[in-house]
């Protein structure tokens, strides 16, 4: 893990949030209670929107991440808040309060600026996204089951993730482009720095190979 995590951490690790994930989960499931019996538009009232922030509305900041994501049936949106419960407590334990507190934070900091800089209003995908992809990359080889039947390697959905991910952010056009980038601002500080040390050692390797072939 990354230098300045660990200052950062002997410094204010008092700081991180207990049970994080516990009080993620409980707020969408809330939320979901609400809009299914209660008031269909509670949502309209707790997104984030920079026109709304710029007005006053500075619970936004924070309320947008308890709104799951339907994904076009109540059934999709129960089933990732189970994932997000899932994956986010095995990080919890993992990293420890105060570093999970980190990553979840800078992710909502992240798609908060990206808001106020473009425009795009934020949601909860890259959020989602990030902890998927940091749960991958700690547990590549662990199996879930698909459709609750076909056990599939966790490794393998991170990789369909980054690729829609990747997907998205090509055939976006650039205000989209920077709200993707910066939404995702947890990952590229996490894990930026064992990526480009991972592509440089490659890229020495294969310069070692072609003057080795001479």
């Amino acid at each position: 893990m990354n230098n300045w995590l660990n200052q950062l951490e002997r410094k204010y690790g008092r700081f991180g949030i207990p049970n994080l994930t516990n009080i993620l989960v409980g707020g969408q499931i809330l939320v979901l209670a609400i809009e299914l019996f209660v008031n269909q538009t509670v949502s309209v009232w707790l997104a984030l929107s920079r026109y709304f922030l710029l007005r006053g509305q500075i619970w936004r900041i924070i309320t947008f991440a308890f709104i799951p994501s339907y994904g076009g049936s109540i059934l999709s949106a129960v089933l990732g808040i189970y994932f997000t419960w899932f994956i986010g407590t095995a990080l919890e334990q993992e990293w420890g309060d105060f570093r999970y507190t980190v990553y979840l934070l800078s992710g909502m900091l992240g798609t908060v600026l990206a808001c106020l800089l473009t425009g795009v209003t934020g949601s909860t995908y890259c959020l989602s996204l990030s902890l998927l992809l940091a749960f991958a990359m700690l547990y590549p080889e662990v199996q879930v089951l698909l459709f609750f039947v076909i056990p599939v390697r966790v490794k393998y959905f991170g990789f369909f993730a980054a690729a829609l991910w990747v997907l998205s952010f090509l055939g976006a056009p650039l205000p989209q482009k920077l709200s993707l980038l910066l939404s995702m601002a947890n990952v590229w500080l996490f894990f930026g720095p064992m990526a480009y040390r991972s592509v440089r050692a490659w890229v020495r390797r294969e310069q070692w190979k072609r003057r080795n072939r001479r």
